[in-house]
């Protein structure tokens, strides 16, 4: 039988920055208590946050936002400029929208809350250490709706600036079209009679320069009028 030696797991080497002291003296201990990690350093502002980076080298950053002196971001910010392949966590008990995209675009791989249970920021550690990124739940829904919301807006920009002079109520029809819905779907959609319907697809066809509606719909779709 042959004996094959494994090489012991290499632990996460974390620098933990929070300016408040009961809050890092917690998680510090946590981190001290876990085998998968070594804390290597402990910092309460973000320059010092800063040079302990360029300094002890960490794998992960576990990042506060309201910091003294300068705050997580503008830190995460100069940490990333300065050439340091740590990935940065945002630990934090912020969720505006601003300062999340603000620290995603700083340069943070991942934003968890305060207040998560400690399996959740293990997870969180060790998904950022292995550069695959963390959003906690409730920013993900931040993020999503942000998304989503300005894919609205940009639709609505699209089609309120078409430059064939289609009209809403036009355009809501061209849609509905787009959608596979006959004349009289679309009547009963919209509350309109059908001659209304029928008026509206010939608007449609004459102002897009087509002869029929299947045209029509290829035509709204390449050109994200729908």
């Amino acid at each position: 039988m042959i004996n094959v030696e494994t090489a012991p797991q290499k632990t996460i080497k974390i620098l933990l920055v929070e300016d408040h002291i009961m809050a890092r003296m917690g998680t510090a201990l946590y981190i001290k208590n876990n085998p998968e990690f070594d804390l290597v350093g402990q910092a309460e502002d973000g320059l010092q946050a800063i040079d302990l980076a360029s300094r002890l080298n960490p794998d992960v950053i576990l990042m506060d936002i309201g910091l003294p002196k300068i705050d997580g971001i503008e830190a995460t910010k100069k940490i990333k400029e300065n050439g340091s392949d740590a990935s940065i966590l945002m630990l934090t008990s912020r969720e505006d929208k601003e300062d999340v995209f603000a620290a995603l675009s700083a340069g943070a791989d991942g934003y968890i809350m305060k207040g998560s249970n400690l399996e959740t920021l293990t997870g969180a550690i060790k998904s950022v250490n292995q550069k695959a990124g963390w959003l906690d739940p409730v920013i993900a829904r931040v993020v999503l709706g942000n998304i989503q919301n300005s894919a609205m807006i940009e639709k609505k920009e699209k089609s309120e600036n078409n430059s064939y002079g289609l009209t809403r109520k036009e355009l809501e029809v061209l849609s509905l079209l787009s959608d596979g819905l006959t004349n009289q779907e679309i009547s009963e959609r919209l509350v309109i009679s059908i001659s209304t319907t029928k008026a509206h697809v010939h608007n449609i066809l004459q102002k897009l320069y087509l002869e029929d509606r299947t045209k029509a719909v290829v035509k709204a779709i390449k050109e994200g009028l729908v």
